[in-house]
């Protein structure tokens, strides 16, 4: 059983790099907001794509808050230490990468149905009056370049240390430059006459993350109602505790295993058998992930199940 506070050096270097990442997020994203809302103008994308990037910041917060949490000793008031957060900052990163696909596909509907036509100006740069769109374009294309790298590096981090906040913080940088890359289909459409370019850009760029939102969801959601625990990227059982309850199965044959997640670690729990106590933890670890596996319980029968 790992201890509590006790975090293994593989988990505490992922960990160490991940908070660097989602720092740098706050940077790049957090300066790239600010710009969207100086230039967004009337543009239904720019809107999508200020509000996206706000709501991209909440899964680098908690994954920096859950991180630090983690590595704490355990207390009196939380005496099975701080690993859980974790899966309570993964249902927050899940809420949040949902919330972003909702308003955007919400405010692009509203605006077809409502047939709204927008419009973009002229602006006065250097005594030259210049299309209020290129400079939109010029910021949306900037805006696209630090998510593709942030999100490229974060994703190996988290499969490295099975970490579901920064996995969806990299859906989140994902969801950035897509969005971004729409606005600029939208805006073009606008200075093109196509009224309907701007909200049918971000319309289809909804749906790809709604649809990681809501398996962010089931997965977040599965998790702390103790289901048997799940891959990174889909809802399928994790193979990793398939192969944990393979080999407890066949240490236990007679009897039933259960297994559940407390943040990146498992928790197995072996139901019918004749002694209680630890079982030995490294024999039944997965081969190449040990550190995955924090407790082996051993319960003669349900009225005396182990909390």
């Amino acid at each position: 059983m790992i201890a509590s506070g006790k975090v293994p050096e593989e988990v505490r270097k992922g960990l160490r790099k991940g908070r660097r990442l989602c720092l740098w997020t706050l940077f790049w994203i957090g300066h790239i907001a600010i710009l969207m809302y100086l230039v967004m103008g009337q543009s239904q994308a720019m809107k999508t794509a200020f509000i996206e990037d706000v709501l991209s910041l909440v899964p680098a917060l908690v994954f920096l808050v859950a991180a630090h949490l983690e590595t704490k000793p355990a207390t009196p008031k939380y005496p099975y230490g701080f690993k859980r957060f974790n899966s309570i900052a993964f249902l927050i990163a899940a809420t949040a990468l949902l919330s972003i696909g909702a308003f955007t596909a919400f405010d692009a509907i509203t605006t077809l149905l409502m047939k709204e036509h927008a419009t973009i100006g002229a602006i006065q740069l250097f005594g030259q009056t210049f299309w209020l769109g290129w400079l939109m374009i010029a910021a949306l294309i900037y805006s696209a370049v630090p998510p593709v790298i942030l999100g490229r590096l974060k994703k190996p981090v988290a499969v490295s240390i099975e970490d579901r906040v920064l996995f969806t913080d990299a859906q989140a940088q994902k969801a950035d430059w897509q969005t971004a890359l729409a606005a600029i289909f939208g805006v073009l459409g606008i200075g093109m006459g196509w009224w309907w370019a701007d909200a049918v850009a971000a319309l289809f760029i909804s749906l790809s993350i709604l649809k990681d939102g809501v398996n962010a969801i089931r997965k977040s959601t599965g998790e702390l109602a103790d289901g048997m625990p799940r891959m990174l990227a889909s809802d399928r059982v994790d193979e990793e505790a398939q192969e944990v309850a393979a080999k407890l199965r066949a240490a236990y044959p007679h009897s039933s295993v259960r297994m559940r997640e407390t943040g990146r670690y498992m928790l197995a729990e072996v139901v019918g058998v004749d002694a209680v106590g630890e079982a030995q933890v490294a024999r039944f670890s997965p081969a190449a992930r040990p550190w995955r596996l924090a407790q082996v319980s051993l319960v003669p029968d349900e009225g005396r199940r182990e909390a």
